[in-house]
């Protein structure tokens, strides 16, 4: 039952919060940038008005990707805040990309094409680094269940602080930040018009919005769980985890996608030794 409600819960105030840490989110890059910025509600403003305009499609089958899209970000963050199998996460939050993918290819224009193999590239950059992410959780408290990982009293960030790394590095990246915002951005900067989200408009934009406040909050739910131990200590690292990357966002410029490959890799590398040195740390005396 707990799990249950875990799931609903999620499902209801992600969505409410998701939207409150885009509007502090923007209003802190303004006032980064001398600005006084939009009033913190701002996105949800925007995500109102996305749903009373008509629905302009290119093929009626980007409404069926983008919905998948949708549908599947929800899950893997219900299945995440129930306590699931972070593997089973894993899969569902990699399928909810690849049909945003879909619905980037289904629309017949260069820039969204475009998009969508940045989209790809960023899915084989951070990949590698949240696989590790859960088998190094695996190695640590000898699960693959969220519900496990988030009551240890094993401070997990001390046996895993190269993982840790990496998974900020690709933050960068899922959050859709600089230097990373190479196939779509929040600011509107992008060369490439709005990438992967360009051909999308109405509501069908309104739902891809609201799947990313989903993802950052499921994201952000995996950077609490490495100071899991301790609840207080969990928030404060998530809060201080976010504001760096609005800061890295603000005095970066964004690089070109060998780059933001190659350090999806060397996060993933980063990671890899930090598992190596655990592996030995644990079986090396056997």
């Amino acid at each position: 039952m707990n799990r249950i409600m875990g799931a609903v819960i999620f499902l209801i105030l992600a969505p409410l919060l998701g939207g409150l840490i885009a509007g502090i989110d923007r209003k802190i890059t303004a006032r980064m940038q001398g600005r006084v910025g939009p009033p913190i509600l701002q996105p949800f403003y925007d995500v109102g008005k996305l749903f009373e305009k008509e629905k302009v499609v290119v093929t009626t089958a980007q409404n069926f990707y983008i919905l998948a899209y949708l549908i599947f970000i929800a899950l893997s963050g219900a299945l995440f805040f129930a306590g699931g199998d972070l593997l089973l996460i894993i899969f569902a939050f990699t399928l909810a990309h690849v049909f945003l993918v879909l619905g980037a290819y289904a629309a017949h224009s260069p820039y969204s094409h475009i998009g969508a193999e940045r989209e790809l590239i960023q899915v084989m950059a951070y990949e590698p680094v949240i696989i590790l992410t859960a088998v190094g959780f695996y190695m640590v408290t000898g699960s693959f269940y969220v519900v496990d990982m988030a009551t240890t009293t094993i401070p997990v960030i001390l046996y895993l602080p190269g993982v840790f790394l990496g998974l900020a590095a690709i933050l960068t990246l899922k959050l859709r930040k600089s230097p990373f915002d190479i196939s779509t951005s929040h600011h509107a900067h992008q060369e490439i018009v709005k990438g992967v989200t360009t051909e999308f408009s109405g509501s069908t934009l309104g739902q891809i919005e609201i799947a990313h406040w989903y993802e950052n909050i499921f994201l952000l739910g995996i950077v609490y769980l490495f100071f899991a131990w301790n609840p207080v200590i969990g928030i404060i690292a998530v809060a201080v985890t976010y504001a760096a990357e609005i800061f890295v966002d603000n005095v970066t410029a964004r690089v070109r996608w060998q780059a933001a490959l190659k350090s999806g890799w060397l996060a993933a590398a980063l990671g890899i030794a930090n598992l190596a040195i655990l592996s030995y740390m644990v079986y090396g005396g056997a």
